[in-house]
Order: structure tokens, then sequence, then C-alpha cells
């Protein structure tokens, strides 16, 4: 790997050893994917994936610890995914012992290292940090030392931003050193679509539906979407953000994906149109009956496949303003016509804390609280790892959370005919 002289002055430990670890740590998780050069990080800030206070992270603290004591500090204020717990979402005192005392004991102690490290604010716990709300939007072609996964493809697509899809730990190094190793997409022929994806279906698909179609065939390849933009009204909107992040996160999580064009829709799309296609692009046309074939394919893991739900988790990756709202008079609409007031399933609304206080500030914020909806801040895959929650029969319409866990998935109609007392 090429490295400039000031790369080569930190990895020889000019700025300490620390930094030298940082720099060495780097550049051979650079080699291991055949990474040319270093390149500068050029967004104002970072977001990390690793939220979460589990005891068993224990080489994680320590090595915090470390970089604290010796002033290896990031270079950006940096985001992080959603907290794991809230007091307000429903939870048995077995459940809370659990959390409490077996899984999120650090929780206090590594925020309080995020914040010497270079957290935003104590608001900045989110898996959608680009919403505007939060404030940490990257711009077109900056570089990133991001990870979690919905966030890097959202701000790899939807922004025209560059990242690679990295892990915990790698995110806040690339921050710390101010620099990460050039390969994959970060490159312009590692943005290149190898696959052409045809849209032929009767109606607007299901956006984590869809997501998930694509991410299980194309696994962590590029694909190049023909046909969607007509259900998307033909324009980046906030209707179509919304979109694309759901369905974005279904694509890296049921499959590996970190970055899709979709025809013009997506800022390198538009830009660049069908050059985006390597050559040799295989195909994979997605009509009703596909996406009926993979709906049918997920597996129901409830130990009694009947169960009535007894918790429902809708957004994860977090919802947007305009989700919430949406949501909100859906419910209303539907309990109407089911004779019902108020949710008869226990629903959890899940969006950034900033989106929060400023939904309180709606009129739909009352109307969400009649109808017996909880809003929370926290990550529901969190929630879900407790094994104690694990057995509780859970419902979502996030095919990222029904991927990582025992959750039950439905689509939009169906959750909400199910949580306001229509028939399942």
């Amino acid at each position: 790997m090429r490295l400039t002289e000031e790369q080569k002055a930190i990895l020889d430990g000019k700025k300490g050893e620390t930094q030298a670890k940082v720099m060495e740590t780097l550049v051979r998780y650079g080699e291991l994917f055949g990474a040319d050069e270093m390149v500068p990080v050029t967004s104002k800030y970072n977001h990390l994936v690793t939220s979460f206070g589990l005891k068993a992270l224990g080489s994680v603290y320590t090595l915090l610890d470390e970089l604290i004591a010796s002033d290896a500090l990031s270079g950006q204020k940096f985001s992080v995914d959603p907290r794991p717990m809230d007091k307000n979402v429903p939870a048995n005192l077995i459940e809370k012992f659990v959390f409490n005392n077996f899984m999120y004991t650090k929780q206090q102690e590594y925020e309080e290292q995020l914040k010497k490290l270079g957290l935003l604010n104590d608001n900045a716990f989110t898996c959608t940090a680009y919403m505007d709300e939060v404030g940490n939007t990257p711009k077109k072609g900056e570089v990133l030392s991001w990870s979690e996964s919905s966030a890097v493809v959202y701000a790899n697509s939807v922004l025209g931003a560059r990242c690679n899809r990295n892990s915990g730990i790698i995110d806040i190094m690339g921050s710390i050193a101010g620099f990460v190793p050039s390969f994959g997409l970060l490159k312009d022929e590692g943005r290149k679509a190898t696959w052409v994806v045809r849209i032929e279906t009767s109606e607007m698909p299901e956006a984590q539906l869809l997501g998930s179609a694509i991410g299980m065939k194309v696994v962590e390849d590029v694909p190049y979407i023909v046909g969607l933009d007509k259900w998307l009204g033909g324009k980046l909107d906030d209707s179509a953000k919304a979109y694309l992040k759901d369905f974005g996160a279904a694509t890296a999580s049921n499959g590996a994906v970190g970055l899709y064009h979709v025809e013009n829709i997506t800022p390198e799309a538009v830009e660049a149109g069908r050059s985006l296609i390597a050559e040799g692009a295989k195909e994979y046309v997605i009509d009703d009956a596909e996406l009926q074939r993979v709906y049918d394919s997920y597996p129901v893991i409830w130990k009694n496949k009947d169960a009535k739900p007894k918790i429902c988790f809708i957004g994860c990756p977090h919802l947007s303003m305009a989700q919430l709202k949406r949501w909100t008079a859906d419910i209303k609409e539907s309990l109407e016509k089911n004779g019902k007031k108020k949710v008869v399933v226990p629903t959890v609304f899940t969006t950034a804390p900033d989106v929060i206080e400023a939904f309180k500030k709606e009129p739909e914020y009352q109307t969400l609280m009649d109808e017996g909806v909880v809003l929370s801040y926290i990550c529901p895959l969190m929630y879900m790892n407790n094994p104690i929650c694990q057995k509780v029969p859970t419902i979502t319409s996030s095919n990222k959370l029904r991927t990582y866990t025992s959750a039950r998935y439905y689509k939009d109609a169906e959750l909400l005919n199910i949580i306001t007392g229509g028939q399942n």
C-alpha cells in the first residue's frame, strides 16, 4: 500500500504509540481487501455502530480507555446507533432483570467513554443519523468512516457519499487517524453495478420486501434498479427517501448490499445513467409472483406458530417524521374501522431522539398517545437480543428485525390490521 509522508509518520509513531497502532490496524485492514492507498476522511461527522454496553465487550472498553488515556480521540464528532433500553418499552420484571443485571450492565460507563471520544451530543443515538432533525447528513462525494449497514447503504446510495461496510471499532479508528483504506465502494470501479434489477410489479412493491428480495439475490454486489422510479414519483423527495431508507436496510441485512442505484432517482444514477452498469451484468426480474415467493419463504420460528403476538415494533431503521405522521393517521383510521379506541397489541414506534422532540410539537403526537402507542428511541434489535424477549411472540414490518431476531414479519397493511383489532 502506498502511504504519504504524513501517513508514514503516524505509522512510525510520530504521534505516539497508540496512534501508530491505530494506523497499523487500518493499513492491515486495507491490505486484506487489496487497498492501494489511504485517503482522507472528508465528512464533517462520523457514525459508529456499537451503542450498547454489553458486559461481554470488556476488550472494547479496555481499548477505548487506552485511546482516551493516550489522547487518541476522534477527529470528528460522531453519532452512534440507538440505545438498547428504554423504561417506557413494555417489559416484565424478569426481562428487566436480565437487561439490567446480565445484558447492558456497562451502558452508563460506555456512554461516558463515547462522550470523551467525541460523541456529538446526548441525543446522537440513532441508526438514521442522516435525518434532518439529527444533522449528520454527508454530502455527495464525501469519504466516510461509518459503520451500521443501513446507514452506510443509505449514505452511499441516496446521498452519494463514499463508504465501505466497516465494522465496529474500525469506524472510530478511521476518525482518529483521519484516513481510511481505499478499496471497494470508495473506488469508481467498485461502484459499478454488476446486476440489473427490473421491477415489473403491478403495484408499488413493499420497500422492506423488495429490499429483501434484492439483497438475497445479489448478496454483496451493486444492483442497478430499473422501473422503481415510476412508483417513487420520479424524484428523490422525502417520501422516496423514507422508502429507500427501509428498502436499503433490507438489502443490507438480508444480503450485504452497501450501494444500489435507482434509475432516475439516486444521485449517481441521475448523473451517469446506465453507464454505471458493468459489462456482463446479470439480470433479475421482480414481478408480483417473485415478491410473493420471497414473502412465503420467510420461516416462522416461534415455538407456537399460532401464538397471539405480545408486542409489535415499527421503526427498524428508525422512522422519519413523515412516517410517524402517516402511521399515526393509518392507525386512527383502522381503529375506527375496527371499532377500537386503542391498539390491541402493545406497539412501539422507534425513532431518533431528536425526531421525538420535534414530533412532540406536532398535533399527531397526542393522537398517537391516545392510540396507546409507545414512542421510543431504542434499537428493537438490541431489545430482542435479550434471551427472554426472544421467546416473546413479536411482530414487525422490518425485514432487518426479522432477519436478526425471532420477530415475525408482516407487510404494513397486514401489521396495521393486526394491531388495530382486525383479523389476522
